[in-house]
């Protein structure tokens, strides 16, 4: 007999492969699959496909306060995890169902922080400019946040503390920051000093983030989300010196059809960006590993290696900067080449 988990849907075997290999039975597939799939839009699959698919396809503007929202909530709420301390749910009674992140504290859920803010700060950006009914918008920010906060439960990451408390935060520092929302995108947009600003603000944040007694990835996924922000705060700025479009003649409206024509130029413009990020990515990671291999003398290979600060930091740093100064400018460039704008 199975012992049960306090997750819907999953058992886990008792015999002793599971207590090396954490096998689990699922028993009720909707959960599963639903709740999996909302953790990942939690996590960097969701963020490198939605926030390039906002800024391609509906608005600047949008992005531009979406990305900035998210990039300091997700320090914040990195950095608190670190300096908190609180353990992740104990295994057993509870079935993990992901590996990656369980060597992170858990107080409080980063899912929980992203998906509050990227949601929220979406429905509040939009509900001026577009026309759709308010309800509809409230509704449809407030299912997204919940699902990925119960997904976190499901897959026996977080408790329910870790999640409301993730929640909590993540719409106190959206209030805190709505007020400012025009002051911030205005200096980042007209401000000389922005691009110095925007580089080396994040990377003193990376190299004096909170040491542990171990190593959690928690420091990594700061400076890949701090990078990915930094490339595309660059971006804006290079964009406004040149009186970049604020939106694209056949962008998405929220609120309005879309039309055969329209969906086909979305589409173009997300494949084809989203295969260039994805170039790039790949790219800079072999690039810089590889530089950085040559200068710490170390082989591509060494993980150990590569969880250094001295070679994480700048690793992530510059590869994700770049994801994101490639999102932001040289895509949309391509897509003006290529007759997609």
């Amino acid at each position: 007999m199975g012992e049960h988990s306090s997750d819907p849907g999953i058992s886990k075997n008792v015999d002793s492969s599971f207590l090396f290999i954490g096998k689990y039975i699922v028993k009720n597939y909707f959960y599963y699959y639903l709740f999996k799939f909302s953790a990942a839009l939690g996590e960097e699959i969701f963020y490198i496909t939605f926030l390039p698919f906002t800024y391609w396809n509906i608005d600047h503007s949008v992005s531009r306060r979406m990305i900035i929202v998210w990039s300091i909530v997700m320090y914040i709420g990195q950095v608190s995890k670190d300096i908190l301390k609180w353990p992740r749910p104990l295994s057993p009674p509870v079935v993990k169902l992901e590996m990656r992140t369980n060597a992170e504290y858990g107080m409080p859920s980063t899912h929980a922080m992203a998906a509050t803010a990227i949601s929220f700060s979406f429905f509040i950006a939009t509900m001026n400019q577009y026309k759709y009914p308010f309800q509809l918008g409230l509704a449809a920010a407030f299912v997204f946040s919940t699902l990925v906060c119960l997904s976190r439960l499901y897959t026996g990451m977080h408790t329910v503390l870790d999640v409301i408390g993730g929640a909590l935060i993540s719409a106190a520092l959206l209030v805190l920051l709505y007020p400012a929302w025009d002051t911030i995108d205005h200096l980042l947009l007209t401000s000389p000093f922005c691009p110095l600003f925007s580089i080396v603000v994040p990377l003193v944040l990376c190299y004096n983030y909170p040491k542990l007694d171990y190593y959690s990835p928690t420091r990594g996924d700061t400076t890949t989300i701090l990078g990915a922000a930094a490339g595309a705060t660059v971006g804006f700025w290079l964009n406004n010196q040149y009186a970049a479009s604020a939106h694209t003649g056949t962008s998405v409206q929220p609120g309005l059809p879309l039309t055969t024509s329209t969906m086909v130029f979305v589409l173009a413009r997300f494949f084809t960006g989203i295969l260039v990020v994805l170039l790039t990515r790949w790219l800079m990671k072999s690039v810089v590993l590889g530089v950085l291999g040559y200068r710490y003398k170390f082989p591509m290979g060494d993980l150990q290696a590569r969880r250094r600060l001295e070679v994480e930091v700048p690793y992530k740093f510059v590869t994700y900067s770049c994801v994101g100064f490639t999102a932001t400018v040289l895509v949309p460039l391509l897509h003006q080449l290529l007759g997609l704008m």
